[in-house]
């Protein structure tokens, strides 16, 4: 079963899917209960030839967009979802999160021709187990199926180094910005801070340390744009870490 069908071809030695996770190789006694889910009726229908030849495979249904893709996981609750990034009325990164709630033992694999970052992203964000390309053999579509089934996850060679490389850039710019110091916050800013930490909103903030709570407001939104974080929580959790907090 080497062939390959519509957009897939048989992947290169360097372009076979890469592996991550456990693998105990546990026998599975059922099947492995799979949606298709993808706007095109002739790909779906070829993967469906092309898993009806694995013994431990059964596609037990189908759907061609992302809102149908949640109602036939709630009825269904398959063991993977194998489906595309772009379609129409819903798509797949933002069906995922859904079919996650209506099926939460489903593991989900996008199988798309889009090979965005942001897209690899987001599907993981979103809760997708596996990523893989369009270009891949027929053959590594159902191990990848089997693999992800048995807790690991999968992604397109050329996606992992995409992934990889993102990694190295988001330590660099950890580690620069621990090179930064703490930017100097005003006493009163402190003060403010530390009541924030506590737990307490800007009205009682204000009749704690006599002042107006337009005044509180001003400071909360001097000490976010000092730290430039974006909440008051952030602010808490990165006063604590770079232990600025401890004043007096």
């Amino acid at each position: 079963m080497a062939d390959s069908f519509g957009p897939m071809r048989a992947g290169d030695a360097d372009e076979r899917v890469v592996a991550s996770g456990p693998d105990d190789g546990s026998s599975r006694g059922e099947p492995i209960r799979v949606l298709v889910v993808d706007d095109h009726a002739l790909f779906r229908r070829g993967l469906e030839i092309v898993l009806a030849a694995e013994e431990d495979i059964q596609v037990v249904g189908e759907a061609g967009d992302g809102a149908e893709a949640v109602d036939k996981a709630a009825d269904l609750l398959p063991d993977i979802v194998l489906m595309d990034v772009r379609m129409p009325k819903r798509g797949g990164i933002e069906a995922c999160t859904s079919i996650k709630e209506v099926a939460p033992s489903a593991k989900i694999i996008m199988l798309t021709i889009s090979d965005e970052e942001a897209d690899l992203y987001d599907a993981i964000k979103a809760g997708a187990t596996g990523y893989l390309l369009k270009e891949i053999s027929t053959d590594e579509v159902a191990t990848a199926i089997r693999a992800v089934a048995d807790g690991q996850s999968q992604i397109s060679p050329s996606m992992a180094s995409k992934l990889l490389t993102e990694f190295k850039s988001m330590i660099q710019r950890t580690d620069e910005r621990r090179l930064v110091p703490a930017p100097r916050l005003t006493d009163r800013e402190l003060e403010v801070l530390k009541l924030v930490a506590t737990g307490m909103n800007n009205r009682d903030i204000a009749k704690e340390l006599f002042i107006s709570e337009n005044t509180v407001k001003n400071h909360v939104r001097n000490i976010l744009e000092k730290l430039q974080l974006h909440s008051r929580m952030e602010a808490v959790v990165y006063a604590m870490r770079e232990k600025i907090l401890e004043i007096r």
